[in-house]
């Protein structure tokens, strides 16, 4: 996702100069805004480095991880260092909503990680305990800096929700493509190995939705697929069930939400190019 943040945010640097009532961006406006995405990028660069520690993952993005190169003491600390990098940027825009906005974004990091180191029991509680780590993770980012980018370009309050929402409903949404691609994608194409979130022991999606037609998931789930064999077999389980289908409509739906949000705004470009960026989202396939 590494170019990602920077193509939402610039595409709202347009899309925010079109709603009523918003004034024209200035150079030192705009420069601020693109400032976010190369904030954005570098907050998510380091988290990727930090989770690569946690889950002890050797490859990404088809190379070897910066622990697997130089060991997870410099890993962490070169994740820090772009981490610290990126709040001397935030600092440098000198606006206090922008930086609580984006600070926002690294509480939300943390406690995603808190979130997916533990489970529920019950099923419903588990899907929303699953959304809510998407959210944390993957959406907050995208949502959060949707937002911060709307707050330099335009005064309206109404606009910078509209720009949450669009980047909130975009990030669930390419969270769970992601999480359907883990079964339906080969590594080559994913640059990592699949079926990757079973082994750390992570029921996604297409998981949980396979739970509800194979009940003796349930315990594979419960015990992080732990015992030898968990790992084939849920996935073959998810594989027969039409868990990767429901996984793909609820990203639909999230996708849809977001063209719903983002169309508040008057016609331009940039709009149109947003609504273009959702959908790309249904359709890649790494």
């Amino acid at each position: 996702m590494s170019s990602f943040h920077k193509m939402i945010a610039e595409k709202v640097i347009g899309g925010v100069s079109v709603k009523k009532h918003c004034f024209l961006l200035t150079r030192d406006v705009q420069a601020s805004q693109r400032s976010i995405a190369l904030i954005a990028e570098m907050i998510h660069t380091a988290s990727l480095v930090h989770d690569d520690v946690i889950d002890d993952a050797s490859s990404r993005r088809g190379k070897r991880t910066v622990n697997k190169i130089w060991g997870e003491k410099k890993a962490v600390l070169a994740g820090d260092l772009i981490l610290s990098a990126a709040s001397i940027a935030l600092a440098r825009i000198g606006n206090t909503t922008v930086i609580s906005i984006l600070t926002q974004v690294i509480e939300d990091l943390v406690r995603g990680e808190f979130l997916q180191l533990g489970s529920k029991e019950n099923e419903n509680e588990r899907f929303a305990h699953y959304l809510e780590k998407t959210f944390k993770k993957t959406a907050s980012l995208i949502a959060n800096s949707c937002k911060a980018v709307s707050v330099l370009g335009c005064p309206d309050p109404v606009v910078h929700e509209i720009a949450y929402q669009y980047g909130k409903n975009v990030g669930i949404a390419f969270q769970l493509i992601d999480d359907v691609l883990d079964f339906t994608s080969c590594s080559d194409q994913m640059g990592k190995p699949t079926s990757a979130d079973l082994k750390l022991g992570l029921a996604t999606g297409p998981v949980l939705f396979a739970c509800r037609q194979f009940p003796e998931m349930n315990a594979m789930i419960m015990r992080r697929f732990s015992l030898p064999g968990d790992v084939d077999r849920a996935r073959q389980y998810v594989l027969q069930s039409d868990g990767v289908q429901q996984t793909t409509y609820l990203a639909q739906r999230y996708c849809h939400e977001a063209i719903r949000e983002i169309s508040k705004l008057r016609p331009s470009r940039e709009r149109d190019a947003l609504i273009q960026l959702s959908e790309t989202v249904l359709t890649r396939d790494k």
